[in-house]
Formats: C-alpha cells, sequence, structure tokens
C-alpha cells in the first residue's frame, strides 16, 4: 500500500466506520467521487476498507473512537487482517503510529481471551445468541468463520450450458474453478475473478449465486408448467434459477416492493435467455393485486427481508447495523409477508420460507408460528427435499447452512406443503 492510497483509504473509513450506511455504499460513492482512482488503488482501498470492518472489535478495544481516528484504523486493519509486518509499513506510519500498532499485536493474547474481540461480533450479536442456547465454542466458530471474505460461487444456466462444460472452459482459461460439493449447478472459483466482461457472463451461461442460494432454490422443486411466485425477488438471483429449473416453461412472478431492485433483473432475464419471468413490483404484501393469485401457484417461495447475518463475510458492516430492535421489526415483516404468501399456494402446492440469517427468531421460531397459526399446511422434510433433487446433503427437517461445515454463506429454509382439500 502506497502513502496516497492510506490517505484515501483513511478518508473513506471516517464514513464507513460510523455504520450509517451499507459499507459497500459509501465506498462505491467515494470511488465514484474520484474518478482519477486507478484499478490497483481501488483494489487496495476496497480491501483494506472491509479488514478494518472485519477486525473492528480489535481497533475498537485498542483505539478510542475510530471513525475519529481512521488512519490508524487503516494502519491496523493492515496488520491485523492483511498480515503486513509492521516493519513493512516504513514510510506509511510515523513513529506515533508504529508504537500504537506495536501496542496493538501485544494485546493479540488479551484479544483472544474476550468472546466479542475473539469472534470479531459486537456485545448485541453475542448476547443475542447466548440467549438463543448458541454456547460460546459455536458463536466463536461462527465468528471465525465470517470473518473471512467468501469465494466467488457461480451458477451455471442449464438452458445455456452443463457445469462441466463451463468448468473445462474456466480451467482452460487458468481460471483455479471446482465444482460445489452441493449444488449440481455450482461453481467455486478460489480467486475472485473478473468475470463480468467474461463471455460466459455476457452470453448468459453463468451466473454470481451462493451455493447456499442455489440451494434454496432447489428446494422449491418447481418444475416445467408450474405457476410460480418468488414473493420477494430482489434483484432476482433465485428467480432466474427457478426460471431455469422450469425450462423456461410456465410462468414466474417475481414480486418486489423496490422497483430498483426489480430494474436490476430485467436485462439478467435477457442475458439468460428467459421468456417466462414477469417481474412487478407490489406495495406490500398486502397489495391487493397480489389476490388475483390466491390459491393459483404450484411453488411459492419467501426469500423473506432479514438481518443477514449469514452473510457477514460479504457484509461484515451488517452486525454493527442491526441490533435487537431491527430483529423484532424483521420478525414482525416475516410474519406477516410469509402469512400472505401462503394464500397462493394451490392445495397441494410448496411453500419455502427462507431467510440468510442464523437466528432462531428468524428462522425456527417463524416456522413454528406459521404451522401453529396455519393447520391448512403440513412441513415437509427439506433433507428428503433436497435428495429428490440428487443434493447430497442432511441438516434435518430444516435446511441450516453453516459457513464453518459447509463453506456457503449462512442460510435458513423450511418447506410446507398445502394439504388438499378434504
Amino acid at each position: 500500500m502506497t502513502p496516497f492510497q492510506l490517505d484515501h483509504t483513511a478518508a473513506v473509513l471516517a464514513d464507513i466506520l460510523a455504520f450509517a450506511q451499507p459499507a459497500d455504499a459509501v465506498l462505491s460513492a467515494y470511488l465514484r467521487r474520484h474518478p482519477k482512482l486507478g484499478r490497483q488503488d481501488r483494489s487496495e482501498i476496497a480491501e483494506t476498507a472491509f479488514a478494518a470492518i472485519r477486525h473492528y472489535q480489535k481497533t475498537a478495544a485498542a483505539l478510542p473512537d475510530p471513525p475519529a481516528q481512521a488512519r490508524k484504523a487503516a494502519l491496523a486493519a493492515l496488520v491485523l487482517g492483511r498480515g503486513f509486518n509492521i516493519s513493512r509499513l516504513d514510510g506509511l506510519a510515523d513513529r506515533e503510529e508504529q508504537a500504537f500498532l506495536a501496542a496493538l499485536k501485544a494485546r493479540k493474547n488479551e484479544f483472544s481471551d474476550g468472546l466479542n474481540t475473539a469472534a470479531e461480533l459486537p456485545q448485541w450479536l453475542t448476547d443475542t445468541l447466548r440467549g438463543s442456547g448458541f454456547p460460546d465454542e459455536d458463536i466463536l466458530r461462527f465468528g471465525r468463520s465470517v470473518a473471512r471474505p467468501a469465494p466467488l460461487d457461480l451458477r451455471a444456466n442449464t438452458l445455456k450450458a452443463r457445469r462441466d462444460k463451463i468448468l473445462a472452459a474456466l480451467q482452460q482459461q487458468g481460471i483455479q474453478a471446482e465444482a460445489t460439493p452441493y449444488s449440481p449447478w455450482g461453481i467455486r472459483l478460489r480467486d475472485k475473478a473478473a468475470l463480468y466482461g467474461h463471455p460466459l457472463f455476457l452470453d448468459g451461461s453463468i451466473e454470481v449465486q451462493d451455493e447456499g442460494s442455489q440451494l434454496t432454490a432447489l428446494l422449491l422443486g418447481a418444475k416445467r408448467g408450474d405457476t410460480v411466485i418468488d414473493f420477494c425477488a430482489g434483484a432476482g438471483g433465485k428467480t432466474l434459477a427457478l426460471g431455469a429449473m422450469t425450462a423456461n416453461k410456465g410462468r414466474i412472478y417475481a414480486f418486489d416492493t423496490a422497483e430498483k431492485r426489480l430494474s436490476k433483473l430485467k436485462p439478467r432475464m435477457t442475458r439468460a435467455g428467459l421468456t417466462n419471468i414477469h417481474p412487478e413490483r407490489i406495495g406490500s404484501e398486502h397489495d391487493p393485486r397480489i389476490s388475483r393469485l390466491n390459491a393459483k401457484a404450484q411453488r411459492v417461495l419467501v426469500d423473506a427481508p432479514c438481518s443477514g447475518l449469514g452473510t457477514l463475510r460479504r457484509n461484515p458492516d451488517l452486525k454493527y447495523r442491526q441490533s435487537p430492535a431491527t430483529v423484532a421489526q424483521l420478525a414482525e415483516q416475516q410474519h406477516s409477508i410469509l402469512a400472505a404468501a401462503a394464500r397462493l399456494v394451490i392445495p397441494g402446492g410448496r411453500l419455502v420460507y427462507a431467510t440468510c440469517s442464523i437466528l432462531p427468531q428468524e428462522n425456527e421460531q417463524q416456522a413454528e408460528r406459521f404451522l401453529a397459526e396455519h393447520p391448512e399446511f403440513e412441513p415437509l422434510d427439506c433433507a428428503a427435499l433436497l435428495a429428490a433433487q440428487k443434493v447430497p446433503l442432511d441438516t434435518g427437517k430444516y435446511l441450516r447452512l453453516d459457513t464453518a461445515a459447509h463453506h456457503t454463506d449462512g442460510f435458513f429454509a423450511a418447506a410446507f406443503r398445502r394439504k388438499e382439500a378434504v
């Protein structure tokens, strides 16, 4: 890292570490304001900024008010997060800053003794996890697993090409790629190659999608000719997977409340060669236009708004932007959305509820509350549903994906069947 890059990193960290807005949005806005920064500059700034977030607990334990001392926070990220030796920082750190870094490294054993600093999780989250029955060793394992950057997972678009052919093409080009262990569509890259200009991306043969997200789509078991509803479609990652599952037959409704998110789906549909997806912005889960589909869909997916705590590898700032209050608000929203989506399922049809959270309040408790309030539905065994899709994964009746164990984002899913009318 150069002094020039360090200055820019410190400038953007002063805003990021306030945790008032998503870190990626703050970083993107900063880079747009500085168009003369080169590709290497941008890479160094981004990598160091996210390392600062991932190691914020240790830095904050040694540095009062990190946003106000963003230069020191950036230097700490180089040492704690990127493995720089202090001697490598000659010319970057002055004498006082080097003394701070030496003191930081000297406290390494002390940081290992505290759960928050060892797991790099804020107090509210460790308290919540403990209150949900997580033992400290599981909290530590979770924290450490999500403190590392995520690999890049791709999904082979089976409408365009088979996974084995895509793998062979990538490997021939020197890209270190391998098949994911669970999803039959998944490809994992060891390094984050720049793929957005790659011919396989441009022709729609591949999409960026975490393996856990792919497995959630597989749980739905959508078939050719089905009417499928993605109730919270967002930018449409799972919607596109469902389109490929149905071989571009039938009809897929992609609902979302945000026009901006849905607008990202339309060019992705075109690139993927999908014509059976119908994006539609709704005002809320209670939008009266939804009622036209009551009891009309064979498959309904509720990828609910959630805390996102399973995606901390990609979005480490979320643990500082969520709180017990926001989780409680999300839980009520999830309950309302799930109840509204259930009305759309035909007798004999399937409903899948999913989150990218690890919290029982958003996961198991929601599934159990739904079943208690909706006797017209019965639970389905997720392990059996995945086995039917030839997926070699058994996490019990619920799908519970754990970053440490499965090397995916943290995901939860529950599946339900609407009982046939008597």
